[in-house]
């Protein structure tokens, strides 16, 4: 028995050695350790060279990130998060149908949290 037997190519098909796929077989890597903020890195880098799904991958994966955060830096990541699933991606399909109403949700929860918080004292 290998000491490491996930593979990212085991998640995603087989890797060919481009970089946007070494790349976004890192991110996979990193998800499944649950290291959410070196997946993010290598997603983005997947995703910025138009990779097929990294951008889903790495909205899915800021919306966590933000989940895990306080209110400042997860507003952040949610617009992050909602700019990567909302450009070019295919709207019509479940996954990514799914992963936009998450993103509302946590943008609902997230005001929600703005709402409660105690007004700043000048």
């Amino acid at each position: 028995m290998s000491i490491r037997p996930w593979l990212p190519a085991s998640a995603g098909g087989p890797l060919d050695g481009s970089w946007a796929e070494i790349a976004f077989g890192l991110g996979l890597l990193y998800e499944h350790e649950d290291d959410l903020d070196q997946a993010a890195r290598w997603f983005r880098q997947a995703a910025e060279d138009d990779f097929p799904g990294a951008a889903l991958r790495l909205g899915a994966v800021l919306g966590r990130l933000a989940d895990r955060r306080g209110t400042g830096p997860a507003e952040e990541l949610l617009a992050e998060a909602s700019r990567w699933l909302s450009e070019g991606l295919d709207v019509t399909r479940p996954g990514t149908i799914g992963l936009i109403t998450d993103m509302l949700d946590r943008h609902q929860r997230a005001a929600a949290r703005r709402g409660l918080e105690p007004a700043g004292t000048a």
